[in-house]
This record gives structure tokens, C-alpha cells and sequence, in this order.
């Protein structure tokens, strides 16, 4: 990303007033490597921060008012409103998820004492299950903490990040994505429990292999799918489950407390549900003892087992994301794909053998094409950091 552009474009749209600097931020998107769909269920997820990701320009105003322009919705134009006046509002349209964030620090740490012009642009493919709306949100935060001197504490901050996605857009999705886009670190991935926000990180030796990102191009929209039905069947099993056992969440269960209680749950598509969650928590913890003991093909087998689960048990990944990930599969120098994110649409991920990169591009995206009718875009993501301010130089 060329930050001198950013820089330039900025002051195209907000025109300089006197002498005074702007200040640069990233945010990044992510990738959850196992454990999906297991975060609102108090589960286990292991994502990482990546490089593609989301870039603000800022500055602050005397007044009360805040400014937004997304190079990437340029049609849009600079979208405002004042700190004052903070409600929802469908012709703001992407700037609801910013408006959402700054009224949600005004309510925790008063308001604020001016605006802010803000530019934004991000390289994360909208719609594709990376995160952008945790990215943007976290960007923000990071923007109005620090411009403001605020000093939020960044687990607070992700939290907000979380009730702005909850209560202000409508979406009832859990914790990991904004934990992931707040806490990142380099060539690290997170083990979160979603239960009680223990986490530790676990370095990512993924030595002689390539993270590859494989887009289906075919838009998800979280609020209107079946994200929520989902949660809601999660609960429902929760719920029969508590007639007999003591638990807070499907988490809690372990695989073999599940099948010896399955049967109070009386309903074939809840059990379905509810195992996703149970195996697919055990599989994450799995995941990582494997990752640390170095043992690569077993970790590929529980990506593999993850998306037969997510397809069969939970049936979130839909022909799109199947096609992806069994010609993945197919292809030599393959350790194992999944479906990531929320599915619907979106992206799966597979690490390959670094060698055979291209040819796994090359050969995937041929049956992807041939069979869906329109192409699939790959990139190799590299793990980076979490969302933070940044200098002018490109990162």
C-alpha cells in the first residue's frame, strides 16, 4: 500500500487547513485456522491477524462533527455526522459500522471533545469472510483512542468492536474476529477460549508451507443469511441439554459427555448442530498440540475433518465453497483445506507445499471455473500483526 497515496488522497478529500499533520493506522483482516463457528458457543478458535487489512488516514476537528470517505466506495462520498446524533442509519451505509464504534466509546469513556476526518482504505476482498467489519470496526477504535488520548485498554476495545457488530448492525456473531484483528502478532496464531477470553499464543511454524486464500467471489451477507439461525439452533440444543446437565455452553461438553447425552437434545438437525460444536471445540485443541509437536499432516487432517463437518453437521459451506475445497484436496503438495469464516460464500484456506504454490492456483482455480462459471481468486496470506498506528512507510 503506497501511504503517500493514502496521504495525498486525504487532503484531495479534506482539504488542508493550516499546518497540521495526519496520523496513519492499519487494522487488520484475519483467517481462522480451526475451530469455526465454535466462538459463540464458548469453544476454542485459533485465527491469526494477516497483511491485507484496512487503512486510515485521520485527523481531528474542532467541531463536533465526524467525516468518512472509503476510497473503496468512492461513489459514496465523504458520509458525516455529528457526535451528537449517533443512531443507525441505512443511508450511511458502510460508515454505520464507524458510527457504531464511536458511540459505543462515548457511552464507556464520555464524549469526545471534537471530530475526526477520516479516509479509509482496505485491500481485504468485501464480502469474502475476512473480516472486514472486524477490521474497520478495530480501526476505528485504535483511531479514536489514540488520537484522543483515550488509552482505551485493547480487550475493552474489542469488546466494543463485538457490541457494535451485536447491537448496532444486527449481527449476532461472537468475540473471535475482533480478538484476532486486536491482538494479532507476526507468524503467530491465537488460541482463544471464547468462554472466558484466556488466550495464549503459539507460533506458526509452518516451515516448507504456504497459507492459501482461496475466494469464492460469491458475497455473503452475514445479516441476512443463516449465521443467526444457526446460533439460535445452537441454543435451542443448549437449552434440552440443560433439562439433565449442568453447563453454560455447548463448549463446556467434551466429545464423549456429548454422545452419552445427545439423545436429550430429540431432534436430528439440533444434534447435527450441536456436535459441530462440541467436535469441532475438541478438534481446535487437537490442532494446536499438533502445530506445537510439529506434527503437520495431523493438523491437515483436522482442517479436512473441520470442512467435512461445517458442510455435513452445520451446513454453512454451500457448492461454492465445496468445490473449492475438494479440489483442493485433490491436488499434490495439499496438507489439508477448510472453509473459514462464516461460510455462506466467502473463503476457504489450505496450506500447500510452497513449491507446488502455483500449480495448485493454476489447477483449482480450472475446476472452480469449470464447474461454477465464474473464477475463484487465491492469495498467500502471510500472518501479521494486529491493528495499530503506523508509520508513513509501507508495511
Amino acid at each position: 500500500m503506497d501511504i503517500q497515496q493514502l496521504i495525498n488522497t486525504f487532503y484531495e478529500v479534506y482539504p488542508a487547513v493550516g499546518q497540521e499533520d495526519v496520523r496513519i493506522f492499519f487494522s487488520p483482516g484475519r483467517i481462522n485456522l480451526i475451530g469455526e463457528h465454535t466462538d459463540y458457543n464458548g469453544g476454542h478458535v485459533f485465527p491469526s491477524a494477516i497483511t491485507f487489512g484496512t487503512y486510515g488516514v485521520s485527523r481531528t476537528r474542532d467541531d463536533q462533527l465526524v467525516k468518512l470517505y472509503s476510497m473503496n466506495f468512492p461513489e459514496k462520498g465523504v458520509i458525516e455526522f455529528s457526535l451528537n446524533e449517533m443512531e443507525y442509519r441505512t443511508e450511511h451505509s458502510w460508515a454505520n459500522y464507524p458510527k457504531g464504534m464511536i458511540r459505543y466509546i462515548q457511552e464507556a469513556y464520555g464524549l469526545l471533545p471534537g471530530g475526526l476526518d477520516i479516509l479509509i482504505n482496505g485491500n481485504i476482498p468485501n464480502g469474502a469472510g475476512l473480516s472486514s467489519s472486524a477490521s474497520l470496526e478495530m480501526l476505528i477504535g485504535v483511531i479514536v483512542s489514540e488520537m484522543y488520548g483515550l488509552e482505551i485498554d485493547r480487550i475493552e476495545l474489542i469488546k466494543l468492536g463485538k457490541k457494535v457488530e451485536n447491537e448496532f448492525i444486527g449481527v449476532n456473531s461472537g468475540i473471535m474476529d475482533q480478538f484476532a484483528v486486536g491482538m494479532g502478532k507476526r507468524d503467530t496464531g491465537i488460541l482463544l477460549d471464547c468462554n472466558t477470553l484466556k488466550y495464549e499464543y503459539a507460533p506458526l511454524a509452518l516451515d516448507g508451507y504456504k497459507i492459501v486464500i482461496m475466494n469464492t467471489n460469491k458475497r455473503r451477507q452475514l445479516a441476512d443469511s443463516k449465521y443467526n439461525e444457526r446460533r439460535n439452533e445452537c441454543q435451542r440444543a443448549l437449552s434440552r441439554l440443560n433439562t439433565v446437565l449442568d453447563i453454560k455452553e455447548l463448549g463446556d461438553l467434551s466429545e464423549e459427555d456429548f454422545e452419552a447425552n445427545k439423545e436429550l437434545i430429540d431432534d436430528e438437525t439440533l444434534i447435527k448442530r450441536a456436535r459441530h460444536a462440541v467436535y469441532e471445540n475438541q478438534r481446535t485443541l487437537k490442532a494446536l498440540k499438533a502445530l506445537r509437536s510439529g506434527e503437520l499432516r495431523t493438523f491437515g487432517k483436522l482442517m479436512n475433518d473441520s470442512h467435512h463437518s461445517l458442510r455435513d453437521d452445520y451446513e454453512v459451506t454451500g457448492k461454492e465453497l465445496d468445490t473449492l475445497v475438494e479440489a483442493a484436496w485433490k491436488q499434490d503438495g495439499a496438507l489439508g483445506a477448510r472453509m473459514t469464516g462464516a461460510g455462506f460464500g466467502g473463503c476457504a484456506i489450505a496450506i500447500i507445499e510452497s513449491d507446488k504454490v502455483e500449480e495448485f492456483i493454476r489447477k483449482v482455480g480450472s475446476e472452480y471455473k469449470e464447474k461454477i462459471g465464474y473464477k475463484a481468486d487465491f492469495y498467500v496470506a502471510s500472518v501479521g500483526e494486529g491493528a495499530k498506528e503506523i508509520t508513513r512507510e509501507v508495511i
